[in-house]
């Protein structure tokens, strides 16, 4: 199965968010798409962090998210929302949580396009991103 990307850009769109952030932080990779329409409609920065827990496939390679690159930004005292396409089992959403909290953000709220979060497009079955080749 496979969501349309124009209704998911109408639901990016319609969401109301109850708090005000300063900037947005995607998980890379697949949390970038989704970031940068919700950078979009918010008019924020965004920043990529890359965590890796899972392949291509969906198959986990680490037994816990792994951080790629460094911290780059800055997100001391920051209210930061942090998207991800899919939540799972939210290991590696709140690893990443965890990681910006203990680098001085001041708050951090997560978007997921599928699974449970603070904010969520859908809270469904897995499905194929219209992103992904």
């Amino acid at each position: 199965m496979e969501k349309d990307f124009n209704e998911i850009q109408e639901r990016v769109r319609t969401i109301e968010f109850k708090e005000q952030f300063d900037l947005v932080i995607a998980i890379a990779n697949g949390g970038t798409i989704p970031a940068e329409l919700i950078r979009q409609k918010l008019g924020l920065e965004l920043f990529l962090l890359k965590i890796n827990l899972r392949d291509s496939n969906h198959v986990p390679v680490h037994p816990n998210p792994v951080l790629l690159q460094p911290i780059d930004f800055d997100v001391k005292s920051k209210r930061v929302l942090l998207v991800e396409d899919r939540i799972k089992t939210g290991k590696t959403v709140e690893f990443t949580k965890r990681l910006l909290l203990e680098n001085g953000a001041a708050m951090v709220k997560t978007l997921a396009v599928n699974g449970n979060a603070d904010y969520f497009l859908y809270n469904e079955s897995c499905f194929r991103f219209p992103w992904i080749l």
